[in-house]
């Protein structure tokens, strides 16, 4: 190999590592990482209208899984469900409709009956104000034939207190204290 060879290669691996750097440099020097984008999300509120949260849906291979984020809830347990309309008119969110419960079950994770499709597990709320969830709902759809998001969309509510899992029909978890209309994000 020659000296002109040897000075090529230098050079372009010379510019491939100034360019590596640069890169790094635009980042703030942390690597980049890219979230994957929902495929339903609602932004949770309460009846003064202050946000109360997030909630992101996303499909996988047995169904949906949830991700919720609650925020400025007292420590204690919540009920959480699906609700039929896509609506969240305040202060009681009663726009939002019953449970969501294509099936015509009774309401309760552990009623014989049971469950709605839209009964989830409580929100639990430990120290701090900051509740979390992640909550996998096996062969249920987005959309189409016993979808969450038919004509009319859909709602996620988080109730006053914690949800029985038993008492048809709504798990006597009391008022509606945060709505948020299910929606696709614009990206999709």
């Amino acid at each position: 190999m020659t000296i002109a060879s040897h000075r090529k290669i230098f050079l372009g691996l010379t510019a491939l590592g100034a360019l590596a750097l640069a890169g790094c440099a635009k980042s703030g020097g942390a690597p980049v990482t890219t979230l994957p984008v929902p495929d339903a999300t609602a932004q949770l509120a309460d009846a003064a209208g202050a946000d109360r949260g997030r909630v992101d849906i996303f499909k996988d291979g047995s169904g949906l899984k949830i991700e919720v984020v609650a925020r400025g809830f007292a420590p204690g347990t919540y009920g959480m469900h699906i609700h039929t309309t896509g609506q969240c008119t305040p202060p009681d969110f009663s726009s939002a409709g019953g449970h969501w419960n294509p099936t015509g079950a009774q309401h309760g994770r552990n009623n014989p009956r049971g469950a709605h499709h839209g009964d989830l597990p409580n929100l639990v709320v430990e120290d701090g104000t900051i509740g979390q969830a992640s909550i996998q709902l096996v062969g249920t759809p987005l959309s189409g034939a016993n979808g969450i998001l038919d004509a009319d969309g859909a709602a996620f509510v988080i109730h006053a207190g914690p949800d029985d899992m038993m008492t048809d029909p709504s798990g006597n978890s009391g008022g509606r204290v945060a709505c948020g209309v299910l929606h696709v994000p614009a990206a999709q």
